[in-house]
């Protein structure tokens, strides 16, 4: 097992102020904020993307954790290249068998010889879930993996989301879709202007803000910066 996560007085350039925090596995996370608030810099820092200017981020034991982008990354190969690089790279034994199965449980099997960059925003973004679910990752950051996509695009990304949480796949995800957090959040971390201002469980933080940014937040009343 790799978590809990702990983040210890971290701080990075002048976009993370000091922040503490401890996740567990469990409870899907949703981190929310305005544009500028720290929230993909924090998740790159707790992914190991990004070193802190101070503090440290210590995870509890060696697993398996990966990362999805707004924008996923495509390499100039078919859809099942793509995953089967990415398994290679991770040391994962039979990993065309491994990338197979993966494009089946997102429903690309019929697309795995298909250049990966000529699919659709959707299928894209279902690619690198593929690449994220033939790892079995304890922990699974989540930046924003729906905002370029359409109604029904955004829907099947989210029953994938659903699916890697039943699994036991620890969910840690970015939004500014408010009502996509309250279906997939558990609780909630309210990020503004690099510093952690509120941590709730996902009702209490839309019913109850304590923080008057936060209530500013969801009432669509705090400046995006």
């Amino acid at each position: 097992m790799i978590l809990p996560l702990r983040l210890e007085a971290l701080t990075f350039l002048h976009v993370i102020q000091p922040l503490t925090l401890e996740l567990d596995a469990g409870p899907s996370t949703i981190i929310l904020g305005a544009n500028g608030a720290g929230k993909s810099v924090l998740m790159r820092l707790m992914h190991g993307l990004l070193q802190p200017s101070s503090g440290r981020v210590v995870w509890s034991g060696q697993g398996r954790q990966a990362m999805v982008f707004q924008r996923p990354v495509m390499l100039r190969r078919s859809a099942l290249a793509n995953v089967v690089y990415a398994l290679e790279l991770a040391g994962v034994a039979e990993a065309s068998r491994a990338a197979r199965e993966a494009l089946k449980e997102v429903g690309l099997a019929h697309l795995a010889d298909r250049p990966a960059r000529v699919l659709s925003g959707g299928e894209q973004q279902r690619l690198a879930l593929a690449r994220a679910w033939a790892l079995h990752p304890e922990a699974l950051f989540l930046d924003e993996p729906t905002a370029n996509l359409d109604p029904h695009a955004t829907r099947e990304i989210e029953t994938l989301i659903r699916a890697f949480d039943a699994a036991g796949t620890k969910i840690i995800m970015s939004t500014h879709n408010l009502a996509q957090a309250r279906r997939l959040g558990d609780e909630v971390l309210f990020i503004h202007q690099g510093r952690l201002v509120e941590r709730a469980p996902v009702d209490r933080f839309f019913q109850q803000p304590a923080s008057p940014e936060a209530a500013a937040f969801i009432k669509g009343e705090l400046p995006w910066v």
